[in-house]
């Protein structure tokens, strides 16, 4: 076994791979980017080595310097993750040639795996069914619009050298076919270098299935199951799962066995995945670059690809083998053999994986920036892989995924109702993410009776949009985190039964307006025992706090328990993760004086709070003056606007807690005065 493995990988799968490497008593060592010089993967990794600037291409697909860094830091083995050189047969065979092992598949296996008209060669070879189409080296507009009548449209111009939608084209027609084929040969060779592609029948309404298959060096293969990932939106998957809903046990096997039989065919060691396209075919075409004949037979099943690496969805596989397989590619690396046989494979229950995006759920932009809190769900049956936490940030130069959220059950309806509820409880405020669009997924009718293809979005419009209007629940639990900010640096509203007495009886209340999107509200507290009430949009409701903690209100609003996490953005903005959806709510203006002169007159003491956090950039005042009603006392710096805090009745400057220049939280007292009548 190895002493040292280096990760040439960052984010969810770096910190994957270094958690499997501390449970096997090997020394991970981490690579990162400028940009990811405190990312999780670099605070949990025994070293970290920098490997260049920010852009991929300068760094995490700098081969020779990973191979430097392998060097340098006495890792034996390198485990590439999934992305940047995972698939990179060159990356494989430098690392052989500097006398490291590839944690993966030989570079002759890569290679004939890597290109997509290849592997589908060596998918005939092998008596392994592939979609009806054309990839001959003639990639003339005259033979493809020729193969194209014999396919029978539509039909799918596809990229030999890549995936992941690019270089991809959906054809309708005849007439469709030459501006689609120079659009995908043109975006092929920008994305890939190479401009060939291949034409197929497009299987209408698909489902996209995969076989996880593992290879040792002693000549064993075996496969361990499969995983549907036909929930897709622009061709990237959104959910997975294992086993794939509604496939019989006979077409289970039939895939299994065409998976394992392809990968012993191409010498394939280590973890790969064989995709599959599930549909009925076309009619016949004979060719002798064509995949039928007048005597073709129709399949319920067609190869598509092979992925040379682990895959992003392999929790699942883990979760209903009970087996690790990050440990398994470890091992079979070092020259181990398999430590089961087909027969001793045993898949039980269910589970479910959701990738939790920073995009927007509509438009699927992607959203950069600071994640200002993140929490998961804990419980059993319920995973998380992520490489950020709290105050990470997401950066243009990476793909925008937070986490993947993964589930299991003792059958699928039971994993599809944990993964609602899992994700109901999941928070992440500082960003824009997909999670409404998951909640959405997880309880759609459709989704829950397992009638999944990679055309589900496009059939079933989802709604992901945030409610209208802001809950009461969260206007009030933002307000009580606002009254216990006030509370936590000074003496007001302490435990003063006459003060609690007098606020009752002669107060309006102490006003909190908030903005959310174009909405404005107005919520008017009063305290009451045993705890407050609070008036919004005309309706009274008695709340109580039941606990606070860093980042979580716990809340009774008339009685009816709520739940929720908050944070503050460096804008002084309030973040609040609630019921599925997550809530920013904006302070328009600060906190009228008359207000607070109200919430402390009990005390003869005025406490004067900052309305958010900021900067304290002028004192204007000093302790022991006597200053007139609206005299301005201080000016604080908050969401780039100035603030001016007045005295709101004449009398004597008690305190200034702060000095110019003082960065303060919100809530905290700027000043304290004593009414002239006590001064």
């Amino acid at each position: 076994m190895f002493t040292r493995i280096l990760i040439a990988n960052r984010g969810e799968i770096a910190v994957r791979i270094i958690r499997a490497c501390r449970e096997l008593g090997i020394s991970p060592i981490a690579v990162y980017s400028a940009a990811d010089a405190t990312a999780l993967h670099v605070r949990l990794a025994d070293r970290a080595i920098l490997i260049g600037p920010a852009p991929a291409a300068q760094s995490y697909l700098r081969a020779e310097a990973i191979i430097a860094a392998a060097h340098a830091s006495g890792a034996e083995a390198i485990h590439p993750g999934y992305g940047f050189l995972a698939e990179n047969a060159a990356f494989a065979q430098q690392c052989a040639d500097a006398g490291i092992v590839f944690i993966g598949p030989p570079p002759a296996a890569i290679e004939a795996m890597g290109g997509k008209i290849g592997a589908r060669a060596l998918a005939r070879r092998a008596g392994v069914p592939v979609v009806p189409g054309y990839d001959g080296a003639d990639q003339s507009v005259e033979r493809l619009l020729i193969e194209a009548e014999q396919i029978g449209y539509p039909l799918l111009i596809k990229a030999s050298a890549g995936g992941g939608g690019k270089g991809m084209r959906i054809v309708r027609n005849a007439t469709e076919l030459p501006a689609a084929l120079s659009g995908a040969q043109r975006e092929a060779q920008t994305a890939f270098g190479d401009a060939t592609v291949f034409i197929e029948h497009l299987v209408q309404r698909p489902r996209h299935i995969e076989i996880q298959v593992f290879a040792d060096v002693h000549g064993n293969v075996v496969h361990l199951g499969e995983r549907e990932c036909s929930i897709q939106r622009r061709h990237q998957k959104i959910l997975e799962e294992s086993p794939a809903p509604g496939l019989s046990a006979e077409l289970r096997a039939e895939m299994g066995a065409a998976a394992v039989r392809l990968a012993r065919n191409a010498g394939y060691v280590n973890a790969g995945t064989v995709e599959f396209v599930l549909g009925i075919g076309p009619a016949p075409v004979s060719d002798a670059n064509s995949d039928h004949g007048p005597a073709w037979r129709a399949h319920p099943y067609y190869f598509l690809e092979m992925n040379t690496r682990l895959q992003v969805e392999h929790p699942v596989t883990e979760l209903v083998s009970g087996l690790d397989l990050v440990h398994l590619q470890i091992a079979v690396a070092a020259g181990e053999r398999l430590p089961f046989t087909q027969e001793q494979v045993s898949l039980r229950g269910h589970a479910i994986e959701a990738r939790i995006y920073a995009e927007d759920p509509v438009q699927f932009l992607p959203a950069i920036g600071r994640l200002e809190l993140v929490e998961f769900p804990l419980g059993p049956g319920v995973r998380t892989d992520s490489g950020l936490t709290s105050g990470d940030e997401v950066t243009v130069h990476y793909d925008p995924l937070i986490a993947k959220l993964i589930v299991a059950g003792f059958d699928r309806e039971d994993a599809v109702a944990r993964l609602g509820r899992a994700l109901d409880d999941v928070a992440i405020l500082g960003l824009i993410t997909n999670l409404p669009l998951l909640r959405a997924l997880a309880r759609h009718p459709a989704f829950g009776a397992g009638d999944t293809h990679t055309g589900f979005l496009a059939e079933h419009p989802l709604d992901v949009a945030a409610p209208a209007e802001v809950p009461p629940a969260v206007l009030a639990a933002a307000a009580l985190w606002e009254l216990d900010g006030a509370t936590a640096n000074q003496t007001v509203m302490a435990t003063s039964d006459p003060f609690a007495t007098q606020w009752r009886i002669g107060a309006v209340g102490i006003p909190f307006n908030f903005t959310s999107g174009d909405q404005n509200y107005t919520v008017l507290a009063n305290q009451v025992a045993p705890g407050w009430s609070f008036t919004i949009n005309g309706t009274t409701y008695n709340a109580a706090r039941l606990a606070t903690g860093p980042a979580e209100i716990v809340i009774t609003l008339n009685d009816q328990p709520a739940r929720l996490r908050i944070a503050r953005d460096p804008a002084g903005d309030l973040l609040l993760a609630y019921a599925g959806h997550t809530y920013r709510l904006a302070h328009p203006q600060p906190l009228s004086a008359d207000s607070l002169h109200r919430l402390g007159g009990d005390l003869g003491a005025a406490g004067l709070l900052a309305p958010m956090p900021g900067t304290l950039v002028q004192v204007l005042v000093r302790e022991g003056d006597m200053v007139a009603e609206g005299q301005a006392l201080v000016v604080l710096e908050a969401m780039k606007m100035e603030h001016t805090i007045t005295a709101p009745y004449a009398g004597r400057v008690r305190r200034l807690p702060y000095a110019a220049g003082s960065s303060v939280a919100g809530g905290v007292a700027l000043a304290e005065l004593e009414a002239s009548d006590k001064a």
